[in-house]
């Protein structure tokens, strides 16, 4: 269980730290809950902490795996789907997993597709995602802030 001040990472949402744990009535139902301040994409988030597992919630990243990312940004573009349809399925799936080094493969394969041929709206919008997603988790890991984040994205893809 996480406590007040953590930072997390809320797959397809990114990080944030959280603010407070409160309990409310859902249903008839009473849960515990994360409330999760997610400044890069500017919400908040509440979060049952006991389906947090589920949602694919962790801890951030040790700082020492930041060199891990930043190989994949520069590593080699992995065959897509032709299909942009399933193209965008196959890498929304791979951002739900919550792994920053999936969201940094689907970064760096999208933003060299686009470079090659425009993405289509639908794949553009889940770049922007993907890398609001890595870059917010990079600000919490390594003490960035959001302009040195998304440099470093950007110079190692």
């Amino acid at each position: 269980m996480f406590k007040i001040g953590d930072p997390i990472v809320y797959p397809m949402y990114g990080a944030g730290t959280i603010k407070e744990i409160v309990e409310k009535d859902f249903l008839g139902e009473t849960r515990m809950y994360y409330n999760v301040d997610l400044p890069y994409c500017r919400m908040e988030a509440s979060v049952p902490v006991d389906n947090c597992e589920k949602l694919g919630v962790r801890a951030i990243i040790d700082p020492g795996r930041i060199e891990e990312v930043v190989e994949v940004l520069k590593g080699k573009t992995e065959p897509m789907n032709p299909n942009w349809n399933k193209r965008y399925r196959e890498n929304t799936e791979r951002l739900q997993t919550g792994d920053i080094l999936e969201v940094a493969a689907v970064v760096r394969n999208l933003v060299r597709t686009d470079r090659a041929k425009p993405l289509s709206t639908g794949e553009k919008k889940l770049l922007s995602t993907a890398k609001q997603i890595l870059a917010s988790e990079l600000i919490y890991a390594g003490g960035y802030t959001m302009e040195e984040a998304d440099e470093m994205v950007e110079l190692n893809i």
